[in-house]
C-alpha cells in the first residue's frame, strides 16, 4: 500500500474539519465519533458475517474514515495525532508477538496465546504503575470540554 493513499485520506479529513470545510464533520466531538465508530465496527462485523468481500471492503474503509476522524479531533486538540496511533499499534503488536519479533518460541495457537496474554498483563501493570505516578489532572479539566 502506497503511503501516499493513507495521506490522501487524512488530508481529505483535515479540509473536511477547516474552518472553510463542511459544518458537520466540523462539529463532530470524540463523544460524537464514539458512537460512530460502534455502529462502523458493528457493520464491519456483519460484513465479515455475510462473507461478502466488496461490502467488507467498504465497511472497512467507514470504519478506518472514522478512526482517522477521531485522531483529527485529538490532533487539533494537540493530544496525539494519527501517525501516534500507527506506531502504538505497531509497537504494540512487535512487543506482543515475541515469538516472531524476539528471542521467544511459540509452535502452537496455544503458545502465542500464552505470550500475548503474559505481555498484555505486563503492559496494564505499567500502566497502572504510571497512572499512579501521574499528577492529577481532573484539577485542571477544562470548562466545555466535558463531551469532547
Amino acid at each position: 500500500m502506497s503511503g501516499s493513499v493513507f495521506d490522501e485520506l487524512a488530508q481529505i479529513m483535515a479540509r473536511l474539519r477547516a474552518p472553510d470545510g463542511c459544518p458537520w464533520d466540523r462539529e463532530q466531538t470524540m463523544a460524537d465519533l464514539g458512537r460512530y465508530i460502534h455502529e462502523e465496527a458493528a457493520e464491519v462485523v456483519e460484513a465479515i458475517e455475510s462473507g461478502a468481500m466488496p461490502h467488507i471492503q467498504e465497511e472497512l474503509g467507514d470504519l478506518l474514515f472514522n478512526i482517522l476522524h477521531a485522531a483529527c479531533i485529538a490532533e487539533e486538540r494537540g493530544e496525539f495525532t494519527i501517525r501516534d496511533v500507527i506506531e502504538g499499534a505497531r509497537d504494540k503488536i512487535v512487543r506482543r508477538h515475541p515469538h516472531v519479533f524476539g528471542d521467544e518460541s511459540a509452535k502452537t495457537k496455544e503458545e502465542v496465546l500464552e505470550h500475548w496474554n503474559r505481555v498484555k498483563s505486563e503492559e496494564k501493570q505499567a500502566a497502572k504503575s504510571a497512572a499512579k505516578r501521574a499528577p492529577d489532572d481532573s484539577v485542571a479539566q477544562k470548562p466545555g470540554r466535558i463531551d469532547d
